[in-house]
């Protein structure tokens, strides 16, 4: 018995030594897969949410570009001498004078309201299998109590609690994968203007250490990394500690927003941004994993101003997570809750009834892929996704008349989802063609998009 315990036990230990093992190269930590419960979530709920909520302000309808109407650059915005910068700063010194600092807004952040267990529960029942909070935004200022931000983190200051704790509780409790945002750079540092590599070293390293072993989370989506390339910040180093000795090392996504040149190019899934890549629109044609990130509305951060034409309507984003889903991504959808810690309630709205849509379509959205043969297959208002064997096709609009899938050698049951009666299709050459039903508010409760569900295709 000894003769064979020993040989496997050095057999588990020659594995154990082999193990894959990331360095502090982009070679390197580009090889290592994103995790695969990225892929399958499909949905994520973003939140923007630190001391911009107390102006809660941004010119949402003038013409100033899409970044300059993000009301969470508030502190940013009242300093700069831009078109945007003179808007703020005007309403600023309207609304609080000009001797009004933003510092003096820390005190007015309570977060009263906020209850973690009813966010928790408008997330799952909105249908999103994952949350991204910011725990800091460029503003510096840290949900959680950081030693590094003394005196500038919401338990210190403000709530005098520690959000990034509590909402991580309730949205795990939830079974949802929970994450942190969490922004390289910051504004008004006096470190990080003076001394970069101290900042990183002391500062931002520290910081995002103490994140991942604090909180366990299974996201960590930075930003703010545009000043500087990675070698600067430092990023192979810190991801290689991730990956190989963290307590998420295994489990943990991350995006590839770590240096000037790396979005799109270099870390974990790829990032877009209302659709775009920096100046760039979209992520062109990829084989990596990758994410849509919007607000309902103009902005991430709250902004109290922006009435229904600002905001998206709920058909509007049924069609943009199928749009991004069918397209091999995932959408990462922003709220923005108020200062004294409430979702307002149309983004609540618009939560629940995209998880009223998923709740009848769902299987069409989770662990699905990019369905190769929708190119063959462009129609207006029509999409498709596939599961396995599987084959849905996404109607974002009622179709009016028959629809022809290419490229099919068979198919089986074909079903629409929600609808109990039959669905009647044919096959011609390689086509499948499709009837469509008569349905009616008696025989279907759905609505926004109508889904095809196409069983055992070749």
């Amino acid at each position: 018995m000894k003769k064979i315990i020993v040989p496997v036990l050095l057999l588990m230990l020659f594995f154990q030594m082999n193990a894959q093992t990331y360095q502090p190269n982009w070679e390197s930590i580009d090889s290592r897969p994103v995790p695969q419960w990225f892929e399958d979530v499909k949905f994520g709920i973003f939140i923007h949410w630190g001391l911009y909520a107390v102006p809660a302000w941004a010119p949402a309808d003038a013409d100033i570009g899409v970044y300059a109407k993000y009301s969470e650059w508030y502190w940013w915005r009242i300093n700069e001498q831009s078109d945007a910068g003179k808007l703020f700063r005007a309403y600023h010194n309207d609304m609080y004078g000009e001797d009004f600092k933003y510092q003096d807004f820390a005190p007015q952040f309570k977060a009263q309201h906020f209850n973690p267990d009813q966010w928790a529960d408008v997330f799952k029942r909105a249908g999103a299998k994952y949350v991204v909070l910011t725990s800091k935004h460029h503003e510096g200022f840290t949900l959680w109590p950081s030693e590094q931000s003394w005196n500038w983190n919401s338990v210190d200051i403000g709530p005098h609690r520690d959000l990034c704790g509590d909402l991580t509780k309730s949205v795990k409790d939830a079974g949802l994968h929970m994450g942190f945002y969490y922004s390289l750079y910051e504004w008004y540092n006096p470190l990080y203007h003076n001394n970069l590599e101290k900042y990183v070293d002391d500062h931002m390293i520290p910081q995002m250490k103490d994140l991942v072993t604090r909180y366990e989370p299974d996201i960590l989506w930075t930003d703010g990394e545009w000043d500087h390339p990675s070698e600067k910040w430092k990023s192979t180093q810190f991801l290689a500690w991730l990956y190989n000795e963290s307590p998420v090392k295994d489990r943990i996504a991350v995006n590839d927003r770590w240096g000037k040149e790396t979005r799109g190019v270099h870390g974990g899934y790829f990032t877009t941004e209302y659709d775009m890549v920096h100046e760039q629109e979209g992520v062109g044609e990829i084989e990596r994993p990758w994410e849509e990130c919007r607000g309902i509305g103009t902005s991430f951060g709250y902004n109290q101003i922006e009435d229904l034409d600002n905001y998206m309507t709920s058909d509007g984003l049924v069609d943009l997570l199928i749009e991004k889903v069918a397209g091999g991504g995932n959408l990462l959808l922003d709220i923005g809750p108020t200062a004294d810690g409430r979702i307002p309630v149309i983004q609540q709205q618009r939560l629940l009834d995209m998880g009223a849509w998923l709740d009848i379509n769902g299987e069409a959205i989770y662990e699905s892929r990019k369905w190769e043969g929708a190119e063959n297959n462009s129609a207006e208002n029509v999409y498709f996704t596939k599961k396995g064997n599987d084959l849905y096709v996404l109607c974002t609009e009622f179709p009016e008349k028959p629809i022809t899938v290419k490229g099919l050698k068979k198919s089986g049951e074909v079903k629409m989802l929600g609808y109990n009666g039959k669905i009647n299709s044919k096959k011609s050459g390689g086509n499948v063609i499709l009837s469509v039903p008569e349905i009616t508010p008696a025989n279907f409760k759905g609505q926004h998009a109508w889904v095809f569900k196409l069983s055992d295709i070749q």
